[in-house]
């Protein structure tokens, strides 16, 4: 089956506090550090913008993204382990850009780690730009490890 097939039975909405045990799941089958159920509770009681992606009405991935003036950050982007390499994180990539321009964001930020190569992959396609790094940012076995800093022009 082709992305764009895959893509056919897909809906992007709002997240909520009902949607967090299945994203909660996704999250700890995906992140050796995840975040607790309570984050992202709080990020969807606190107005933060909160969505899924559903494929046949199964939850396969969601992203959380704060809006502050005409600016989007971009604060995690997950998709199911099963569900990946099919298209459906740049799909939400993009129906987030979309939606953000709307909302009259110019510029998208992240981060994003170095070894998460699949990631900067589609980032780096999608026309986001490194302008710096976080120095240990993400909690690992060892320590921490950076963070490369990504910007993209939306407007």
């Amino acid at each position: 089956m082709s992305s764009v097939q895959n893509l056919l039975n897909t809906s992007y909405i709002n997240m909520t506090t009902d949607h967090v045990t299945d994203v909660y799941s996704i999250e700890t089958e995906s992140y050796k550090y995840p975040w607790s159920e309570k984050i992202f509770i709080d990020c969807v009681n606190n107005n933060y913008l909160c969505r899924v992606l559903l494929v046949d009405d199964q939850i396969i991935g969601y992203i959380i993204s704060s809006i502050v003036q005409d600016e989007c950050h971009i604060m995690n982007l997950c998709i199911k382990v099963d569900f990946r390499k099919f298209g459906y994180a740049r799909h939400v990539l993009n129906e987030l850009h979309t939606e953000i321009k709307v909302l009259g964001c110019k510029m998208v930020f992240l981060e994003c780690r170095p070894s998460n190569e699949a990631a900067l992959k589609l980032y780096n396609s999608e026309g986001y730009n490194e302008i710096g790094i976080r120095k240990n940012y993400y909690p690992t076995e060892k320590g921490h490890e950076d963070a490369l800093m990504l910007v993209k022009n939306v407007d």
